[in-house]
């Protein structure tokens, strides 16, 4: 089968759509379910609907198609997001959204790759994503492939070693097929990501590591999709963006606020939050 072509969506606009479509689907899944992380699902709701659907060459029929462009969520907590996206792309029905977080669900709380065809490899183990896009990519190289990777990871999650001995690793191998997302929110479960073991410089950091680094306002469209064409056209090295975001993005009383880092809405926060998205 065919893969759907990039490009597919290109229009700014039509994209900002699909991303409160997503939106409202994670904030649905995670009512439903009672369960799950909603600061960090919303924060990378717009790099990831870029990804998916301005960049990406996939075929939701044939999820396999070899000359696919891999998608890895390190931050695998942020399942949600990933599942929402897959429904809006067709790789099954929106219905199934209201099973997140049910025993036998292809929606597990973190992503598995032998639960749902489309996930590249299971994740939620932090750190782990970016070594496994780095093999994937190399993978790709030696087969000739010219499919891409991406990787989004969160800022917490990049005081990991592992993410760094990746870095390593993909610098050194000259891993141009990949490009990871740093979504940084500045916060994480225990807190503010600098109180807790501070990241900071971010982008000398990967700079020195022998990354091509790009700053974006993440929620900002168009600085995205002009990041996403940067990092396709950098050889001989790969691109990292780092993606300024807000915790919970797209609902008031959910943004810049810790607690919301794995707590579901309730009900009435739920009917508040889907008006607040309409009217926005």
């Amino acid at each position: 089968m065919g893969a759907v072509t990039k490009g597919k969506i290109t229009d700014i606009h039509e994209l900002q759509k699909v991303a409160k479509k997503v939106r409202l689907h994670i904030l649905h899944m995670l009512t439903k379910a009672n369960s799950g992380h909603t600061g960090g699902s919303l924060s990378a709701a717009d790099v990831a609907v870029a990804i998916y659907f301005s960049k990406m060459n996939f075929d939701p029929k044939d999820p396999f198609y070899k000359k696919r462009d891999r998608f890895i969520l390190s931050k695998g907590h942020a399942a949600p997001l990933l599942y929402a996206i897959m429904a809006e792309a067709g790789y099954f029905p929106l219905e199934v959204l209201d099973h997140l977080r049910k025993i036998e669900s292809p929606l597990q709380g973190h992503p598995c790759c032998t639960s749902l065809p489309g996930i590249e490899v299971s994740t939620g183990s932090l750190g782990q994503g970016l070594s496994v896009a780095n093999g994937m990519a190399l993978g790709l190289k030696l087969d000739n492939n010219p499919a891409r990777v991406y990787c989004i990871m969160g800022d917490g999650e990049t005081q990991e070693g592992q993410i760094w001995e990746a870095a390593m690793t993909a610098a050194h191998y000259k891993i141009d097929n990949l490009c990871a997302v740093v979504d940084n929110n500045g916060l994480q479960i225990d807190g503010p990501v600098q109180k807790v073991m501070g990241i900071a410089p971010l982008h000398d950091k990967w700079a020195a590591f022998g990354w091509h680094v790009i700053d974006v306002d993440g929620h900002n469209m168009e600085q995205i999709l002009n990041a996403l064409d940067k990092a396709e056209n950098t050889k001989g090295k790969p691109t990292v963006i780092i993606a300024k975001t807000t915790k919970g993005r797209g609902v008031s009383f959910f943004e810049g606020k810790v607690e919301y880092h794995g707590v579901a809405p309730s009900q009435e926060e739920y009917e508040k939050a889907v008006k607040e998205i309409h009217n926005g």
